[in-house]
């Protein structure tokens, strides 16, 4: 097995790798290692990863900075799901010859994201997760919120992309009316989308619930800031469904704390989230486990385009390349 090529899976948070796909193909050439658990840190992933040649990576769930890929000398092909990673650095790869392999999402899994956002909205309005800690332990409807009725009442939506626009569909569908903003948004293309253009500031303070759909970037990073969840209305609730860091996590616990609005949440700074980690104990929230992509849909299409991927390397042709002058050296 020592000269055997040496396959990582990584981030199988749920244990759905090995069930979402035939691996067999590639269990014939290479010796695949499933890691269900996320790394300590770098010098923790380093350690494990040192003896790998090939990894295969869950969108951004491990980091993969320089100082990651410079410390696996015997990496030769990394696999990422999705067309983007921002939290790996493909330009170290690009350095070292190493290609870079993504993946392409199916017909109707790239609206997960908005469903469950949906969701989220909805069970933060309802008190849904009260709800149901009040029947498990033994009551009924004492302790639980009054509910919020969608009906009528205005969503802002961050990010009018394509998850946005799903989300304003659905929005539209519960009879909400629906403003939106982001850097680069027209009023032409917020109104095809069936939303108003208005400011950021607009947004913030006169809308009942706010749905985050951006990209984390230079730009989007820290943009919904203290004074920006200052200006939101008492009780409106904040869906993110994006990433963490666009969120100013210390001004919203401290919103939180003060019971000035709900969090609906799915994304964190860190994840998986730490186990002593103040929102775990946060009042007004609903929490689930960065989900918004996980649906079987998401792991049908993923995970045989993985194997696909490491096949076509091991043949020396490559598929899928995100840098593809790697292969013209």
């Amino acid at each position: 097995m020592s000269n055997m090529t040496r396959v990582a899976v990584l981030d199988d948070w749920q244990g759905v790798a090995r069930g979402a796909a035939d691996w067999t193909p590639l269990q014939r050439r290479a010796e695949v290692v499933f890691f269900a658990d996320a790394f300590a840190d770098v010098d923790d992933a380093a350690a494990k990863l040192a003896d790998f040649d090939i990894v295969l990576s869950m969108r951004e769930r491990t980091p993969l900075p320089a100082t990651l890929i410079n410390r696996l000398p015997k990496l030769r092909m990394l696999g990422m799901t999705g067309a983007r990673n921002a939290s790996l650095d493909t330009s170290a790869c690009t350095a070292r010859g190493i290609p870079v392999c993504a993946t392409q999402g199916g017909q109707y899994n790239d609206s997960a994201t908005a469903e469950l956002a949906l969701g989220l909205l909805i069970a933060a309005a309802r008190g849904l997760a009260a709800g149901d800690a009040m029947i498990r332990a033994g009551g009924f409807q004492m302790g639980v919120p009054v509910g919020i009725g969608l009906a009528g009442k205005t969503l802002g939506v961050i990010g009018l992309g394509k998850l946005g626009g799903y989300m304003t569909a659905y929005a539209r569908a519960l009879r909400m009316n629906v403003i939106a903003w982001s850097q680069n948004l027209t009023a032409e293309k917020a109104a095809a989308a069936g939303a108003r253009h208005v400011s950021k500031n607009e947004l913030m303070a006169t809308a009942d619930a706010i749905s985050i759909h951006m990209v984390l970037s230079d730009r989007s990073r820290g943009l919904v800031g203290a004074a920006d969840i200052a200006r939101m209305k008492h009780g409106a609730i904040l869906v993110n469904t994006s990433r963490g860091p666009i969120v100013d996590e210390a001004a919203l616990l401290q919103a939180l704390h003060a019971g000035k609005i709900i969090a609906a949440l799915d994304v964190y700074d860190r994840e998986p989230l730490p186990p002593n980690h103040p929102l775990r104990k946060a009042p007004n929230t609903v929490l689930s486990p960065h989900l918004g992509y996980c649906v079987k849909e998401t792991w049908d299409g993923f995970y045989p385009q993985m194997i696909e991927n490491a096949l076509a390397f091991l043949d020396g042709k490559p598929v899928r390349v995100t840098n593809p002058e790697v292969l013209k050296a």
